[in-house]
């Protein structure tokens, strides 16, 4: 008995078995992997907007938030640099700091050295809402990762710090 008939059917193993059936030519098994990995992508970044909108906020505005906070004080980053730290355009970064200036959550400013180069900074709101929203978030990170246990959680992250750097080039 191989390992894969050892483990429950599931979505993945349905659409391997008939990928073997119609393309026998074809070995599907990084499916097992890949597709299960995309599922729990897709599963955990579900849980994970949850909890951000509990809050008000968008997946890229907590990110632009947290990416401020944890800067630590003045809690700001020019333009470019919030960009680099948010991995967005900065055409999409703009797009996120005006809906939360707007809600007075952040405000963008001059620097004093070179009044062309953009500050964003944490107002006192954003800081209050972002201190909430990540304690809320790590508690739900806990939450899901106690679902899958400490053993496997283990066993599991230096697999994907290792895949990462292979993908990334790194």
């Amino acid at each position: 008995m191989d390992a894969s008939s050892e483990q429950p059917i599931d979505r993945i193993a349905e659409i391997q078995q008939a990928w073997r059936r119609e393309r026998p030519d074809l070995d599907p098994s990084p499916q097992g992997v890949i597709g299960r990995l995309h599922r729990v992508a897709l599963e955990l970044t579900e849980r994970l907007i949850s909890v951000y909108r509990e809050f008000g906020l968008t997946e890229g505005e907590f990110d632009v938030l947290a990416t401020l906070r944890r800067a630590g004080e003045p809690y700001e980053h020019a333009a470019g640099e919030l960009a680099d730290h948010t991995l967005v355009t900065t055409g999409g970064l703009t797009k996120r700091v005006d809906r939360l200036e707007a809600r007075g959550l952040v405000e963008r400013r001059a620097e004093a050295s070179d009044a062309r180069r953009r500050l964003v900074r944490l107002t006192p709101a954003g800081r209050e809402l972002i201190d909430r929203a990540f304690t809320a978030h790590l508690a739900n990170e806990h939450r899901l990762l106690d679902e899958l246990g400490s053993a496997d959680a283990s066993a599991i992250e230096p697999i994907l710090i290792r895949w990462l750097r292979v993908l990334e080039g790194h």
